[in-house]
């Protein structure tokens, strides 16, 4: 077992996660303002990502993963807009769920997160090249 593989496998799963997390991010804020194209139709619904621990069968560690990609079930905020094509009987349209704030926070978390992640990986790579200089 070479525990500076595991450095860098747990390294890449953290940064492979947080790729798919900003991906997941990046498609709630693109649809932040979409409205239902039919008379009461529902709009673009937000969508959360769940992760999940995983163990490296050949070096034991503890890495991350995606478990899940699922909708965001909480109402949407409905909009006076009576000429809207998707406006129901009152006049109303549905918006997203989306919050856009909320999801530049996640972004930003999870930037750093991918950030600490890479330097991670670059300093068991470092000390990996140290080793072999060692061992010469």
């Amino acid at each position: 077992m070479d525990p500076l593989k595991s450095v860098l496998n747990v390294a890449a799963s953290g940064m492979r996660a947080q790729g798919e997390r900003l991906k997941v991010v990046s498609e709630n804020v693109a649809n932040a303002s979409s409205t239902g194209n039919t008379e009461g139709g529902d709009p673009y619904r937000r969508k959360v990502i769940s992760f999940e621990e995983m163990v490296d069968r050949e070096t034991g560690a503890s890495m991350v993963g995606v478990s899940d990609v699922t909708r965001d079930d909480a109402d949407f905020e409905l909009r006076f807009d009576p000429a809207h094509p998707a406006a129901d009987q009152d006049g109303f349209v549905k918006v997203s769920n989306v919050k856009t704030i909320l999801e530049l926070a996640n972004m930003r978390e999870a930037s750093r997160s991918y950030q600490a992640n890479l330097n991670m990986f670059e300093t068991g790579r470092t000390m990996r090249t140290q080793l072999l200089d060692l061992l010469k």
